[in-house]
C-alpha cells in the first residue's frame, strides 16, 4: 500500500457514515442528471453575494435545491484559464472532503466543482 493509499485508508475509517451517505446522495443526484447551474461562474464579489444571497433564501437545508444553485459537477470546470475543482477551492477541507462555504456545509470529492470556486 502506497503513502497516498494508507491516507485514504484512514481517512475512510474516521469518516461518519453520514457524510459518506450524503456525497453518495450527492453523487447519485448529479449521475442522474440534475441539471446545475454551471454558468456564469461567480467572478466578482457581486456575483459571489448574488449565489450566497439566493442559497440563503432560496434552499435553507434542500440540497437538491444547493446542489442547483451552487452549479455543481462531478468533474472540474475549466474557466479563465484554470480547472476548478473542490481540491483547489479555498473552502475545501482535504482531510475532510467537505466544502465548509457555511451555506454549502456538504461532503464534496475532490475532482467536484462549483460555481462558488475560490483560489
Amino acid at each position: 500500500m502506497t503513502g497516498t493509499q494508507e491516507q485514504q485508508a484512514a481517512n475512510a475509517a474516521v469518516e461518519p457514515p453520514e457524510d459518506a451517505a450524503l456525497r453518495r446522495r450527492i453523487r447519485q443526484l448529479l449521475e442522474e442528471g440534475l441539471q446545475t447551474e454551471v454558468h456564469p461562474r461567480a467572478d466578482t464579489p457581486e456575483m459571489v453575494q448574488e449565489v450566497v444571497h439566493r442559497l440563503q433564501e432560496e434552499c435553507g437545508d434542500d440540497l437538491q435545491c444547493k446542489l442547483v444553485v451552487a452549479g455543481f459537477t462531478l468533474q472540474p470546470v475549466e474557466h479563465g484559464g484554470m480547472e476548478q475543482a473542490c481540491e483547489t477551492c479555498m473552502y475545501y477541507l482535504i482531510h475532510r472532503k467537505w466544502c465548509e462555504l457555511p451555506e454549502l456545509d456538504v461532503p464534496v470529492e475532490p475532482q467536484w466543482s462549483c460555481r462558488l470556486w475560490r483560489i
